[in-house]
């Protein structure tokens, strides 16, 4: 699979890249045989693999979903610098909306 011109420019937008024109061949040459080999893997049979949720044949072991601890929010609340209707008030760390990224 060939990338175009285009096709790179789409890419680095949607990666929010800024891509100068004259890297753009560059980029075509460099993801092309990428995208060739990913186009490969895709054609491997893994019908009889098993999806694994860890590369060692272990089992996660789980303890029972029972409370063994009191609780003891009201004498963390006691402890706490600031609290408001049962929620921690902690200090602003950003402010406005110069700070967020789109």
């Amino acid at each position: 699979m060939s990338l175009t011109a285009d096709d790179v420019k789409k890419i680095a937008h949607l990666a929010r890249l800024s891509l100068p024109e004259e890297e753009v061949a560059l980029y075509m040459q460099q993801l092309s045989p990428i995208l060739h080999f990913v186009k490969q893997m895709n054609q491997a049979d893994t019908s009889q693999v098993e999806p694994l949720s860890n590369p060692l044949d272990l089992s996660q072991p789980l303890r029972p979903d029972k409370v063994t601890e009191p609780n003891q929010r009201t004498a963390f609340q006691a402890i706490a610098p600031q609290v408001e209707a049962g929620l921690y008030l902690v200090p602003q760390v950003m402010e406005g909306e110069d700070n967020y990224v789109e």
